[in-house]
């Protein structure tokens, strides 16, 4: 049987989750070197610090989640630094202790003040990144890893088990780019229904997953599965975001999950972030996407604390002025 859903008490009381922002694109920001495949997961092993300080900004921003650091982390990317198995399954199960310290030591040393008094105390989700991202070539994004469900399930399945053995609150399985993958996963965690998951998946526009494939397909994969307590997209265009809600909840009723990025774009020939028309306006889009059905609000690829204290000022009771803006 699955476990009480966490997030119903945030739902209850406050209507909508918040959900923190990026992580490797903000700890870049601040200096971190990220510059090989282990991308942010590298940190894990060289500087564990930085990581649990980012949680705990957001968590001080008004984050009511935050994700862990093991999206790029793998048994096989560490392999290739030449770490054991064990030495792997612990650097993955770091990634949500971590998070969890942060969580910890926020609640434990400022919860009583009166801004904060009121929160609930804060979840702590590990991230389980696209089999993609383990292979560090841009098929996360696309999708096209040519394997079999089989092979894909033997692959997640270990990765999953060593995050589960550090006791997060929730499975955020993120990015992901087909319904290949999406199948993969909600057959695996019915395996798993001890801790309750979200899904949600990127996409290309306003109808289409990574693979061209149909969101609202994908979405519907959400239904089959008890352990998924939410479902829809992140690390996509903001400009799409209330269009695929709309198709979202046509298929399902489970809350939504909308955590897109800041709308920049990556240009992989100049390894640089190039400004979007969207760029500045993530706030003032969320009231639409919360209107479209959305209810785990956050960012994705460079969101940053500001961001999510913006997002959580702009749901906060205090500031909704009517059904539409809260």
């Amino acid at each position: 049987m699955t476990t009480d859903d966490p997030l119903q008490p945030f739902l209850a009381e406050q209507g909508v989750v918040i959900l923190d922002g990026a992580l490797a694109t903000e700890l870049e920001r601040r200096g971190a070197d990220l510059s090989d495949e282990l991308w942010s997961a590298r940190l894990l092993i060289e500087d564990p610090a930085s990581i649990r300080q980012l949680h705990l900004d957001y968590y001080l921003a008004g984050a009511d989640v935050a994700v862990g650091a093991s999206y790029q982390a793998s048994f096989e990317g560490f392999a290739r630094r030449g770490l054991s198995r064990k030495e792997s399954a612990t650097l993955l199960q770091s990634s949500v202790r971590i998070a969890q310290q942060a969580r910890d030591r926020f609640w434990e040393e400022l919860h009583d003040t009166t801004e904060i008094a009121s929160r609930n105390r804060p979840l702590v989700a590990a991230s389980v990144g696209s089999y993609g991202a383990c292979l560090a070539d841009g098929s996360e994004y696309r999708g096209d890893f040519n394997i079999s469900n089989q092979e894909l399930k033997a692959w997640h399945r270990p990765r999953l088990e060593a995050l589960l053995a550090a006791e997060p609150d929730l499975l955020a399985c993120e990015t992901i780019p087909c319904f290949q993958e999406g199948e993969v996963l909600v057959e695996l965690l019915d395996e798993y229904r001890q801790t309750p998951a979200w899904l949600s998946f990127s996409c290309l526009n306003g109808e289409n997953v990574g693979s061209g494939e149909s969101f609202a397909a994908c979405v519907g994969l959400a239904e089959r599965s008890p352990t998924i307590v939410a479902v829809g997209l992140n690390c996509t265009a903001p400009r799409y975001a209330q269009q695929l809600l709309n198709r979202a909840r046509k298929v399902t009723a489970k809350p939504l999950v909308c955590y897109p990025n800041s709308g920049e774009l990556w240009d992989s020939r100049s390894r640089s972030w190039i400004a979007g028309s969207e760029q500045g306006r993530f706030t003032d889009l969320a009231p639409a996407w919360k209107a479209a059905g959305a209810r785990l609000i956050g960012g994705c690829c460079r969101t940053a604390p500001d961001d999510i204290r913006s997002l959580a000022a702009r749901f906060s009771a205090s500031s909704c002025q009517n059904a539409f803006e809260c």
